[in-house]
């Protein structure tokens, strides 16, 4: 094994994702993330069990009962013949998926408060990695690569990171199936700057995904010295909320409380048989979400559904209305990512609109580029909700509505576009400050949409238009002149050749 070293952060994200990556055969992106990622959090348990049992050695010596108590009391506890090493040493043995599986249940059995069930892959199965044959080659590889790094001095931040880095990077290689993972990580960060997090918050996602969002809001708060907020998720895809769990687990927010379940037909996250309520909500919601349980909504027994039941082929305003039901009444916030067909759809999803901008809530709208995911080609929105502009709370008197028109704020990519930091810092700045800019930003009071029927189309409001320089007809004809000479010496040059082939 390495000798033990520290890695940069960059560093030890080119190494993992270089022996995650050098290992897949056929295996599905986003199914072989799932194999990946799980054998990296074993190897991170692992060198951290080792070396605590060397610190417990220089103090105990050689009592080891002494020492397997002290780190049955740890943050985690790796039980015999269930650590990376063992799984080394058993590496040619044909059953190697099966033993893998052994030595995972193992660790979830010792450590039930925290990680039962967090490994949900099974690493013998013939339907998802192969034959005996093909499966044992891809884990062999998978298992010398992440051998060769040592993660015993990496620290919650490093190795988190890393962790967030690889769904990234897998998530690019998974296509539209990324959407249901991880939300780019420049869009989260805006995002998470948006719901301004404030030290002692509740923080919630209601489709966490693999919780990066989550922890990027916890991060703002971190900004500023305090580690004092509460993480809340819900997943309704049970390998997803696995890599959350261990998102978390590998960021040192054990405490966190992750549920697995469709929020808006089973919310999980309740207390005294109400709905938590949170004050800071971030998400990405899966968008246009088709048979996401209309029929079951006048019956909620939440009765979070009553300014209106969104379409059934259209779950964006049934998240939204979810959020704004479980945001702190006069205080709560709410920062969520939604196609734009939010904006201006009529029927059902207009009349609530109507009523969101009627109650006073609706604080921003912000129009994203094009091209920021993989899920989808098309631009997206966030919204802003703000419950403390409602009656009785503290900016009861803001009654505009921020428009901020950013869709040509991006770096192009050849496969995706991105928000650079600048970028980034322009929105936020706009928002924060409420400024208005030419083209770019506007107030608008509610007496003008109403005037659009409660349209919230940002066109409507930002006018982005750009005139056309006029055409110098002088500077054209003077252009045109000095080619002619140009035109007339190619022309003869194309007659020679045409001469020499013989064609005239």
């Amino acid at each position: 094994m390495n000798a033990v070293r520290k890695y940069t952060q960059e560093e030890l994200n080119k190494i993992l994702w270089a022996a995650a990556d050098s290992s897949r055969s056929s295996v599905d992106a986003g199914v072989y993330k799932d194999y990946a990622l799980v054998m990296l959090f074993l190897k991170y348990l692992s060198d951290l069990s080792k070396k605590r049992h060397e610190e417990y050695k220089k103090r105990f010596g050689s009592d080891e009962k002494r020492i397997e108590e002290k780190m049955k009391l740890d943050r985690f506890y790796l039980p015999p013949k269930a650590s990376f090493d063992y799984i080394y040493s058993i590496i040619e043995q044909d059953n190697i998926g099966e033993e893998i599986n052994k030595a995972l249940h193992k660790i979830e059995d010792a450590n039930k408060e925290k990680l039962e069930g967090v490994f949900s892959v099974d690493f013998n199965s013939e339907s998802t990695l192969g034959k005996l044959e093909q499966r044992n080659k891809m884990l062999r590889h998978l298992i010398h690569d992440f051998y060769k790094i040592d993660l015993s001095d990496a620290g919650d931040d490093i190795i988190g990171n890393s962790y967030m880095y690889m769904i990234e990077r897998f998530g690019a290689d998974a296509g539209k199936k990324a959407g249901e993972f991880f939300t780019t990580q420049t869009v989260a960060k805006l995002l998470a700057k948006l719901a301004q997090p404030k030290e002692g918050d509740r923080i919630a996602d209601p489709a966490c995904g693999s919780g990066g969002l989550l922890l990027l809001a916890g991060a703002e708060i971190e900004k500023t010295g305090s580690k004092n907020y509460a993480l809340y998720g819900q997943e309704s895809t049970g390998s997803t909320y696995q890599l959350a769990r261990m998102n978390m687990f590998l960021h040192g927010k054990d405490s966190a409380r992750l549920e697995w379940g469709d929020t808006l037909n089973n919310p999980l996250l309740v207390e005294n048989d109400q709905l938590m309520k949170y004050d800071t909500q971030v998400c990405n919601m899966p968008f246009s979400l088709k048979k996401w349980g209309a029929e079951n909504a006048e019956a909620d027994k939440y009765k979070r559904f009553w300014r209106g039941v969104p379409p059934k082929d259209k779950g964006d305003f049934a998240f939204l209305t979810h959020m704004i039901e479980t945001a702190k009444p006069k205080t709560g916030r709410v920062a969520a990512i939604a196609p734009h067909g939010v904006l201006f759809r009529g029927g059902a999803e207009g009349k609530i609109r109507e009523q969101l901008l009627k109650e006073n809530i609706i604080d921003a709208v912000i129009g994203l580029p094009a091209g920021l995911f993989q899920t989808t080609g098309i631009p997206v929105a966030i919204l802003i909700i703000d419950r403390s502009r409602e009656k009785g709370g503290s900016n009861e008197k803001k009654k505009d509505v921020l428009f901020i028109e950013a869709s040509k704020e991006f770096k192009p990519g050849k496969a995706q576009n991105t928000l650079t930091e600048e970028n980034i810092e322009k929105i936020y700045d706009t928002y924060a400050k409420r400024k208005e800019i030419e083209k770019f930003s506007r107030k608008v009071s509610f007496k003008e949409i109403e005037e659009n029927d409660f349209n919230l189309n940002i066109t409507r409001y930002v006018d982005t238009f750009e005139e056309e320089a006029p055409v110098d007809i002088k500077a054209n004809l003077k252009e045109l002149a000095e080619l002619e000479p140009e035109i007339d010496k190619l022309e003869k040059q194309m007659d020679n050749y045409l001469k020499d082939l013989g064609i005239k």
